[in-house]
This record gives C-alpha cells, sequence and structure tokens, in this order.
C-alpha cells in the first residue's frame, strides 16, 4: 500500500461542509466516489487536515489516502481531476511515509478572512467575501488583535457545538492587509477550534464599527463564555489557506 498526500482546493459555496454526511453534498463525499471510480469501485477512506463547515473555501486543504494502485505520485492529480467535480480541484501529490497523518501530523494552519466594504453589494463576489457597507477603524481592529495573540483559553470564541475538552490553542500572527474597499485578515496559529476564526472576526469587526473597545477583547478572552462573544461572522468569506506540516 501507498499513502498519497493531496493539496486539494475547492469552492465551499454549493458543499455542505467537508466531512461526508448521508445526504448531503459534501467535499469527502466527491471526492471518494472520484477514488471509487478509479478503484474499480472499490471504497477508499479518505483523511483531512480537518472540516470546513459549509460554505467555506479552500486553497489548501490536504487530505491523504492509502491505495494498492502503482501509479506514480505526481499523476494522481491528473486522474483525481478527471473525476472530480468543477468546483474541487487537486492542485499536488505526493507519496509520504505510513506515519504521516493530513490531521495528526498538522504543525500549523493559516486561514483567511475577505471583506468587501463597497456601498452595494456585489452579485458575483457574494458567495467568495462578506460585504459589509459601513466604516471599519482597521488601526482599532489592529490593536485588538494583539489580545488574541499567543497561548490562550479560546473558550468565549468558539462554537458550543465543539467537541473538543482543551480549549487551549495558540495564535501565531494575526495580519491585516487593504486594498481599496478590500479588507483581509490573516490567521497562523498552530490550531483553532470550532468558528475560532469567524467568531474572532465578528468580534474584531464589532471593534472596528465602535461597538467594543480593542480592550473588550481581552475580557471576553478571559471570561470563557461563548456568550460574551459577538455574532459569527458569515461563511462565506473564511478560506481554508494553507496547513504546515514539520
Amino acid at each position: 500500500m501507498k499513502r498519497i498526500k493531496c493539496e486539494i482546493m475547492y469552492d465551499g459555496s454549493r458543499f455542505s461542509g467537508y466531512q461526508s454526511q448521508p445526504k448531503d453534498r459534501t467535499v469527502q463525499r466527491e471526492l471518494e466516489k472520484a477514488l471509487w471510480k478509479i478503484h474499480k469501485k472499490v471504497p477508499v477512506k479518505t483523511h483531512a487536515s480537518g472540516r470546513t463547515d459549509a460554505g467555506v473555501h479552500a486553497m489548501g486543504q490536504v487530505v491523504h489516502f492509502d491505495t494498492p494502485i502503482t501509479m506514480l505520485a505526481e499523476r494522481w492529480a491528473r486522474a483525481l481531476n478527471g473525476e472530480l467535480p468543477s468546483d474541487i480541484s487537486v492542485k499536488r501529490t505526493e507519496e509520504v511515509s505510513e506515519k504521516f497523518h493530513a490531521r495528526y501530523s498538522v504543525s500549523g494552519k493559516e486561514y483567511r478572512y475577505r471583506i468587501y466594504r463597497t456601498r452595494y453589494r456585489d452579485p458575483f463576489r457574494t458567495v467568495y467575501a462578506y460585504h459589509y457597507p459601513y466604516p471599519l477603524d482597521v488601526s482599532r481592529m489592529k490593536e485588538a488583535a494583539a489580545y488574541l495573540m499567543g497561548e490562550h483559553d479560546f473558550t468565549s470564541f468558539c462554537s458550543t457545538k465543539s467537541d473538543k475538552e482543551n480549549k487551549v490553542r495558540t495564535v501565531t500572527d494575526i495580519s491585516f492587509f487593504e486594498q481599496g474597499d478590500d479588507l483581509e485578515i490573516r490567521f497562523k496559529g498552530t490550531g483553532f477550534l470550532y468558528n475560532m476564526v469567524r467568531i474572532m472576526v465578528g468580534t474584531l469587526m464589532k471593534v472596528g464599527n465602535g461597538r467594543l473597545e480593542p480592550e473588550d477583547v481581552a475580557r471576553i478572552l478571559a471570561q470563557r463564555d461563548r456568550n460574551r462573544a459577538p455574532q459569527t461572522a458569515p461563511a462565506e468569506g473564511l478560506y481554508l489557506w494553507e496547513v504546515f506540516y514539520e
């Protein structure tokens, strides 16, 4: 058996998330359907670096699977792309050691959140960025983001649906990039909890529009109570950008 590592990208707007669900269209289900065809109707299980929710996109999701097929590792990308729908693409494939695991070998991830602040909604961007037609003070958002850096218990910034008991995570970088009406916030860390990035974005936007003070973020973090943090930002602006391995 060979273990193949795949880096994939997908448009999450027409998927009910990454993970397989009995009646819904998911990325994992489409990927395993393609592998089923290539393996002559033999099921093949895939393992991903993590789940993404409905509407969330990926530029660098990582998946692995084991296969008995003898094929040059780099040819798997072409074989899979020949069977996958147009909203999923395999960027590259390589053979890895059996010790590698797409999820458990992860050392860090980068997520990006895109906001556009035009007066009118752009119908061609509706599912690819969050439309927010109001002023945002990015300097205040940067000040607030500093309180989220480092190792903290992120209970206040985690969905109550999470099954993780340990809510301690380390955020290594939060950066802001502006170009005209576009704002992109980039988050890097050793790992992220369920909805953590979207809740952080929602909180930072409340600071940016003046409804919270930058130092309120430290208070929310210390309270370890999901009810203290503002709403979760919409899924369409979020991208799993890159997964890091040792």
